[in-house]
Parts: C-alpha cells; structure tokens; sequence
C-alpha cells in the first residue's frame, strides 16, 4: 500500500494571519516543539479569527463548535525562541461542521514546517444533549471568508 502525502503548503495557500511566541516550556528533551504544543496552536488560530469576526468569545453564542477530529502532519522542526506564523484556511463548510486547516511558519522559509487540520461539528449550547446544529449566520459568514 502506498500512501501519497499532501503538497507542500506554501504562506500563499492560507487566508487569515495570527502569530504566536514559542516559550522555553513549549520546548521538549528533543531541542524542538512538543506535539501538544501544535494542537493548542491550532485550536488558538481558529479561535482568535473567530472571536476578531464575531467581536466577542466564540462560546457565548447559543451553537458552539467542538472538535470531532484534529490532525497534525509536521514536515521540519519548529523550535525556540522565535515566533511562529499560522496560517488558516478553510477546506469544507458544511450543514454543521467546518474543516480547518492551520500552517506553522517560522523564519523567512514560505514552505510550512507544519500543518493542522482540524474538524469543528456545532451543536447546541442551550440543549444538555448538545445535539448538532446549523452553524451561526455569523460563523458561516466568517468562514466562508476563509474558503480558498
């Protein structure tokens, strides 16, 4: 079986622009990010583009969105000290969900070091069952801005 990786995303391939500082904590025994340290980044960089668009924290709307999967295919190191640029895009709007995709840049290097992608299913805030829901008129317009 032969598995086929995805393009080398480049800075032109991503929409929306946020900047993040590697700490000396983000660091592992390795002398590079830890995994986990993507993943907050990902969730971060959707985040702070939806709070910009709505003017407001994301979960004080009745539909909030959750993570039904997170992925993350790192290409080259990402390391510390020095910011790291993260690139959004959006590659699926759907009835209730929306796919994401977050590019790690560091330095001058156009070619990602890294690129998440991460699958947001609202639902229901106001329901204990938290059943899946249209998305908001407001986060259907805010992504759509970001589809390429």
């Amino acid at each position: 079986m032969t598995t086929e990786r995805p393009p080398q995303r480049t800075r032109a391939d991503y929409v929306h622009w946020s900047t993040a500082t590697t700490r000396w904590a983000d660091m592992d025994g390795f002398g590079h990010m830890n995994n986990a340290r993507y993943f907050e980044l990902i969730d971060t960089a959707i985040d702070l583009h939806l709070q910009e668009v709505i003017g407001g924290a994301v979960d004080s709307l009745d539909a909030i969105g959750l993570f039904a999967e997170v992925s993350c295919r790192y290409r080259r190191e990402v390391g510390y000290p020095a910011p790291i640029d993260l690139g959004l895009v959006v590659d699926h709007v759907g009835r209730s969900s929306v796919v994401y995709r977050v590019g790690f840049f560091q330095g001058e290097a156009d070619e990602a070091a890294a690129e998440g992608r991460a699958v947001m299913v609202y639902v229901d805030n106001t329901d204990p069952a938290r059943p899946a829901t249209p998305l908001p008129d407001v986060v259907r317009t805010a992504v759509e801005a970001l589809r390429r």
